[in-house]
């Protein structure tokens, strides 16, 4: 059982547009946030961006902010503990939509578990749901694989695999790239996966730029031009 004498780990929701000061939090919530003195973040401009907007109840440089990102060691993660052990309660920000979700947030989730701390989430953005949603594939069953290898041999031993378990299992294979290699991930889908099988692309999710489209493979091949530079991409398909 948790220790109520211990803190609680909120988990906060930020704009999937970076660009946006708009808070997107419940208004139970937003009460919550503007009383934290400390907070776990995956990148602390942004963070400071994002609480600002939301009238704190102090300065935002008198608050504590530790980084938490794919560098952040398990030792580094343990110092963060403190201020919970402590009774004071703790938000954890991803960069961009949910933390903890394709995140290196969930290491800071699973250590405060460990610690019997009491985690609760709040009601977000996920770019990942939101391209399934808004898909049109198989929303019962679905896979989440987050990054492909960098490796163009191994990515496109990958892309066969799971079109290949797609059409086993009857279900939605999910996975996300580095903006700068969208292009290239979109290249090798569209040369090497069957014609009927359907991908979704969504870009720039939740932002004015939002795009979302799903074609079968011999449709896709079709377009003149697909610039997926350097926009943030969820890609979905379903054999």
């Amino acid at each position: 059982m948790t220790d109520k004498e211990k803190g609680i780990l909120y988990l906060i929701p930020v704009p999937i547009d970076q660009n946006s000061k708009e808070s997107i939090l419940l208004e139970k919530y937003q009460k919550i946030v503007k009383g934290l003195d400390y907070f776990v973040v995956e990148n602390e401009k942004t963070a400071r961006f994002y609480l600002s907007a939301l009238s704190l109840h102090k300065p935002i440089h008198q608050l504590n902010f530790e980084v938490l990102d794919k560098s952040t060691s398990e030792e580094e993660i343990k110092n963060f503990l403190p201020p919970l052990l402590k009774g004071f309660n703790v938000g954890l920000l991803s960069d961009s939509g949910c933390p903890a979700v394709a995140d290196p947030g969930a290491k800071m989730v699973a250590l405060a578990h460990q610690n019997n701390i009491k985690v609760v989430p709040m009601t977000g953005p996920s770019s990942i749901l939101l391209a399934l949603m808004a898909s049109g594939l198989n929303g019962q069953q679905f896979k989440f694989h987050g990054y492909l290898p960098s490796d163009k041999g191994e990515r496109i031993k990958k892309i066969i695999s799971i079109e290949n378990e797609s059409k086993k299992n009857k279900e939605t294979q999910i996975f996300i790239e580095t903006p700068y290699r969208n292009q290239h991930i979109f290249n090798d889908l569209i040369e090497n996966l069957k014609e009927q099988t359907k991908l979704c692309i969504g870009s720039d999710i939740a932002s004015e730029n939002e795009f979302i489209l799903t074609k079968n493979i011999k449709d896709w091949k079709k377009e003149i031009a697909t610039d997926l530079k350097n926009k943030p991409c969820v890609f979905l398909l379903q054999s």
